[in-house]
């Protein structure tokens, strides 16, 4: 599944959702919803979640 190349997985918690800058500095993804996780590990998690909401639409 191909998600778009704009798609703001960096920037969105994978937890609730909110989405807030994200320097090249901050190794870590820390959001007001209590999630705290690795800079690499937040996205990854985002971009599984959207290949199968696109999935599930298909």
């Amino acid at each position: 599944v191909k998600i778009d190349k704009w798609f703001p997985s960096t920037k969105t918690c994978s937890n609730c959702g909110n989405t807030q800058p994200m320097p090249m500095n901050i190794r870590m993804y820390v959001c007001l919803c209590g999630l705290n996780l690795d800079r690499d590990y937040n996205p990854a998690l985002n971009i599984k979640k959207e290949g199968i909401r696109l999935l599930a639409t298909a």
